[in-house]
Order: C-alpha cells, then structure tokens, then sequence
C-alpha cells in the first residue's frame, strides 16, 4: 500500500491511509465524517444537494471550485482543501453567505439550502460579480422547488465580499507544503487507483493496465458507480499530469490538454468564437464544469456529448499517445460506432485542437434540449459553411442525437458544395438530411422531432446569415430568462 491520501479540511491535515477508490467525497463526509450538512439528492451531478467547494493551488493562487460531493472520488481529494457547510459558522455566529440566506427568507424545507449555501459561498471567495446574470450561472446546479429562486439571488446579491480573503494566503502555504512529490497510488481489496504525475508516467501506466478505467473529471465514472453499481477494479487519474492542464493558444487554434476542465476552457473556446462559449456554459451547472473535462466529453464517445458536434463542424483534430507514439486523426473519424471508439489498447486521449472559425465563414452551434440550463441534448448541431460570391465553397456540418455516435452530414454537406447560398439550396440539402441520418425516438425526443429539427436548424442557420430576420434571443435575453 502507498502513501495515504492527504487533504486539509477546515485547515487541518486529513489522511486517509486505507480508502475505497470509489468512495464518492459525499458518503465519506455523511458516513464516516459525520458532516451530514452535505445531503443526497440525486446521486448524478443534477440537484445541487451535495454541493461542497474544493481548494485547489493553482500557480501560487487557491481557486475555490463549488463541486458535487457524489460525483468526486475520495482520492481526488489528494493535495486540495475540503470546505463544507459546516465550515462556515465560526463560534456561533454565522457566516455573511448563511446570515444573507437567513435575512433574505431563502430556505423553506432546508434541503437543498446546504448546497445553495457552498455555490454562493465559492463565488463570494473567487470574487465572482454578484448581478442576477452571474448568480443565475452559479446557482444553475442547485435545484430548489421551495422558494422559487427569487429570494436565493437576493441572498447572493446581499452576501457582500469575501471576509476570509486575508486567510488565503495562510492557505495557499498549507496547500504548498501538502503537495505530493510522487505519483499516488491507492490499494483497497485488490481494487487500485493510481495517479500519475507525468505524461510519460501516465502513458506507462496506461500501457500497463490497458483495461483501466481512465479517470478525469469524472462526472460521466461517477454515474457507473453511483447509478449502475458497477466494480471499477483499476482507476487511473489524469487529473495531477500538469502537462495535460495547459491549454495552448496559437491565435487561429486551441490544444486543450486532456485534463482541462470545462470551466477552465470557456474564457479561451468563447475567444476562439462566441458559440463556443455558449454552447459550455449549459453544459451541465457549473459544479459539473468545474469537475468534467473537454477531453472527457470527446473520449467516451457518448452519440449525445455536447462538444464533438461543433468541434466536428469546426475541423478539430484529436491526438492519442501509446507509451512514446501519438498519432493524430480527424475528430469526426474518432468515432467508430456506438460505445466503440479509434482507441487501441493502451491508448489515451492526450488532447484534442479546435481550430478557430476564419472570418467570414458562417458557423454556429445550437442545442436542443427540454430545459435550458444543465439538461442533456436532443439534438446538438455544429455548421459551418463558407460562402463566396454567393455560392457555397464547402461545408463541414455535424450533428449529436441523430446517431449512434456523432457524425457528420455528408450527403447534406454535398447537396450544399458549389451551389447557391439561397433559400432553395438550403432546403433541398436539409431534405439530403434524411439520407445521412434514421434518428431513434427516446424520452429527449421522437425521431420525427430530430429529423424535422435539424433541418430547421440548417433553415435556421440560412436566415441569420442572410439576416432576414433576428431569430435568436439576445444572450442577455436567454440569461434572465432562463
């Protein structure tokens, strides 16, 4: 057995020498923590119950990141800060986010208000703005049927700026003296979780234990367990390779490391376009972009991720390594069939390239889904379409929902090439559509709804383009609406 897994809660040194791998944080803080502040809700990322904020040293400064407590492994705790509800009341006397909820009548039955508590009480210590915009971004993961929202952004809106901010330095020293020097590796019951510190550690790692389960935000491995029960005998965490943290900036392009989180990639993908920044910030409430990865979304290979559809669209490219080799491919050939991807044993996804729209080029990305804020697409589109002297040059448009894995429309793509940008073309290669895609109907939407969709979402793309007329809603629009 390794070293054991170290954390500071409350500022203090926590180990834990002999943990399950898959021991989610929220049943270590209920059950063998005693802090039963933390509640269940939904088990899957979506309710906001379990909300608590992680601490976590970032070149010399502590970024606080509200999480869900039952998507996050025990030892993903390894080197971080844990801050619960109940480290916040010092000495009786509560703290300015708890005193705002209180004044502001912001909790009825109280269930949920824990986690309210922890997503207001990260933005209040990352100095977030407190306009009803910011606070509705913040709060979009935590579900409360009580009070109807109205009285939760008054409290965010009253809980006044960050008194522990003078505490963070003390902090950020604590957390540089907890920082592991090696790769940590946890065995329980014959079961492992392993994180490597380096590229080249992780590839070994990989190579040797090809039929290991790779771990990164894990907001997709925390449902297998909390929600298909299922045994994960070897973990191996990309979380703590720094390299695969970067995000490379070549002004016409991206590379976005395998363990860049989403909420860390938003600012520098909504650079590259606006709909890229958009289309991230509903992705799943922002304790799920503060945990799941972009890498993440592409790798499983899931037909309803969100990004592959415009990364597609956007002509991304995907690296893999295999120990020393990498090899590159075009994103959209990644995906093979349903649950089978282009990744050999052994093999990871290291990081993928987004290139940059070139001005001009019409693109856009749209989500389809029941609800507007962190629910799960029916369709996700990404089109792009060069158009020169009025005629289409080419085409890259791709679609999520409509198959078994993400795809691209080539017969759609081929009715449009050379043609007039004209209404008539447009809706003679929406009905291409039906060649490219049989959509199934499931309890997002029927078939005939997907299919119908879509093509009125490449109708959709025309119309803008050709500004007959506005059919979106301004961003600010959806925002205070939604």
């Amino acid at each position: 057995m390794g070293r054991p897994v170290r954390f500071l809660l409350d500022g203090e040194v926590r180990e834990l020498p002999d943990v399950d791998p898959t021991l989610t944080v929220l049943n270590l803080l209920r059950y063998d923590l005693r802090r039963t502040g933390t509640k269940e809700g939904c088990a899957e990322g979506d309710c906001g119950a379990c909300t608590v904020v992680l601490g976590e040293l970032e070149a010399a400064r502590v970024r606080f990141r509200a999480v869900n407590a039952c998507l996050l492994f025990a030892p993903m705790l390894d080197g971080r800060a844990l801050f619960t509800v109940e480290s916040l009341a010092r000495e009786g006397a509560l703290h300015p986010v708890q005193r705002a909820m209180v004044e502001s009548h912001a909790s009825q039955c109280g269930f949920c208000t824990p986690g309210i508590v922890m997503s207001l009480y990260a933005h209040q210590r990352e100095g977030a703005a407190t306009d009803t915009a910011g606070l509705k971004d913040a709060l979009a993961g935590n579900l409360c049927r009580c009070t109807g929202y109205g009285p939760i952004l008054a409290a965010g809106q009253a809980m006044g700026e960050d008194p522990e901010a003078g505490d963070t330095p003390a902090l950020a020293q604590a957390l540089a003296a907890l920082q592991p020097s090696e790769p940590l590796a946890v065995e329980h019951h014959g079961r492992r979780f392993l994180a490597p510190r380096t590229t080249a550690e992780l590839a070994q790692a990989v190579v040797d234990n090809p039929d290991a389960t790779l771990l990164a935000g894990g907001t997709d491995v925390g449902l297998w367990v909390t929600k298909q029960h299922r045994t994960l005998t070897t973990l191996i965490s990309l979380n703590e390779v720094a390299e695969l943290r970067r995000i490379e900036d070549f002004g016409d392009a991206l590379r976005i490391g395998a363990a860049v989180r989403y909420a860390d990639a938003h600012a520098a993908l909504a650079g590259l376009h606006p709909e890229f920044g958009e289309l991230l910030r509903r992705l799943g409430g922002l304790q799920v972009r503060n945990l799941g990865t972009v890498c993440g979304n592409i790798a499983n290979g899931s037909p309803i991720g969100d990004t592959p559809p415009a990364f597609i669209a956007a002509g991304a490219t995907l690296h893999l390594r295999q120990g020393d080799t990498t090899r590159d491919l075009p994103l959209e050939a990644y995906f093979l069939a349903y649950g089978r991807q282009d990744r050999r044993p052994g093999e990871f996804v290291e990081a993928v390239t987004v290139l940059k729209p070139p001005p001009g080029r019409i693109f856009r990305i749209f989500k389809l889904s029941k609800r507007f804020d962190q629910d799960i697409s029916a369709v996700c589109a990404g089109i792009s379409i060069g158009v020169k002297d009025g005629a289409v040059t080419d085409a890259r448009i791709a679609f999520g929902g409509m198959a078994a894995t993400p795809k691209r429309a080539a017969a759609c793509e081929a009715a449009l090439a050379g043609r007039p940008w004209t209404r008539a073309t447009v809706l003679a290669a929406a009905t291409a559509l039906a060649e490219d895609f049989q959509p199934i109907s499931d309890m997002r939407a029927s078939a005939g709804y997907r299919l119908q969709a879509a093509k009125n979402l490449l109708l959709k793309t025309f119309l803008e383009s050709a500004a007959a007329a506005p059919t979106r809603v301004p961003e600010a629009q959806a925002v205070a609406h939604a």
